[in-house]
């Protein structure tokens, strides 16, 4: 297949929707696994061009929704710790733990501070030496390199009173979690382009191999997903299973060495909770002894009891992929962006949040 460069020709979309109806013999069902890639297809109306061709699914691709509410909590308990600055990326605010939110203790007067990146923190920490710096480390391969650059630069600074909180999250495990539960049928996958530019499509060759699941890596534009789908349904259609570049602009085979060694220098592997898959072994970021200094976990007494979904929230279903938001209760009353019950609503990478701006269902 040629490779269209002209991601964001019309003529080039309406042409691959063509395709995709002369090569698709029975309806196929796509999971995209990136927050982007969710508000992407409702915002170009992607859906709407597919008709009952390709029913595509949203999994658990936005890192601030599959943070677990355990998680949350455990965030809250270090904000309230006196002398401690907590920062974190701006969409963490509003998610509802189980009895208070980051944005309820600012307003209540922790030291709660939104930076745009990890180093903002590793400056406000500088700059306050008296205090105790903490970030809250969210996101998954994309996001880990640059919080494990912070935590070795702190470390190589002798910032002491700087660390961070992770529930940092990898990819591939919660793939493999999706598939193995047998609880859901995909025909295809559709990766994130920019994970994929970090872990190369080697993450994902098990995946093609064990469960016969084509993957396909796909930018964001609209051309780029339809392009996208149609190498997956070429994929299905001929019985095969592969892990393909859309995204070539961006996504290599190999990754990003650099990255990953940082990456792999600084953090560990780990259990880590998600909402909506429960515990996955081995799916998320710890940081390793030699940096024990900069873990907020073994600095601070963060423990906290385990949650539970709040009434009636079905997010855990919705980022297995099990139901959609409309079939949510308190989808458009009770939960919307105003006043979100779960984080799928408040996150801008949401699905909730994505149906709610976009879709009339």
């Amino acid at each position: 297949m040629k490779y269209i460069d002209e991601y964001r020709d019309r003529d080039l979309a309406q042409a691959l929707v063509k395709r995709l109806r002369d090569t698709i013999t029975r309806p196929i069902r796509l999971m995209e696994i990136c927050g982007t890639h969710t508000m992407a297809i409702f915002k170009h109306g992607i859906r709407s061009l597919l008709g009952d061709l390709v029913d595509l699914v949203s999994g658990p691709g936005c890192p601030v929704c599959v943070t677990s509410i355990e998680e949350v909590d455990r965030s809250v308990k270090l904000a309230r710790i006196p002398q401690v600055i907590l920062t974190t990326f701006g969409d963490m605010i509003r998610v509802p733990g189980t009895e208070s939110s980051l944005e309820e203790e600012k307003a209540r007067g922790a030291d709660i501070r939104v930076v745009y990146s990890t180093f903002d923190a590793l400056k406000i920490a500088a700059e306050n030496r008296e205090k105790q710096v903490a970030f809250l480390g969210i996101g998954f391969e994309t996001t880990a390199p640059t919080v494990a650059a912070a935590i070795k630069t702190a470390s190589q600074r002798g910032l002491e009173n700087f660390s961070v909180l992770s529930a940092h999250k990898l990819l591939p495990p919660a793939m493999h979690a999706l598939l193995q539960s047998g609880q859901l049928h995909i025909d295809g996958f559709i990766c994130p382009g920019h994970v994929t530019t970090v872990i190369g499509t080697s993450a994902y060759e098990q995946i093609a191999a064990q469960y016969g699941t084509p993957c396909v890596v796909v930018g964001f534009e609209p051309v780029d997903i339809l392009q996208g789908i149609l190498m997956l349904a070429e994929q299905i259609e001929q019985h095969q299973a592969e892990v393909q570049i859309q995204y070539r602009r961006g996504a290599e085979p190999s990754g990003n060495l650099q990255a990953l060694e940082i990456m792999t220098e600084v953090f560990e592997p780990c259990d880590a909770p998600w909402r909506g898959l429960g515990v996955i072994p081995k799916s998320g970021l710890s940081i390793r002894p030699v940096y024990e200094t900069h873990d907020a976990r073994r600095r601070f007494d963060l423990e906290v009891p385990v949650a539970k979904d709040p009434p009636g929230c079905r997010c855990a279903e919705i980022l297995r992929g099990a139901v959609k938001p409309p079939d949510c209760k308190l989808f458009r009353t009770r939960c919307t962006p105003r006043t979100p019950v779960g984080p799928c609503m408040v996150s801008s990478e949401g699905t909730c949040a994505a149906y709610f701006k976009y879709h009339s269902e």
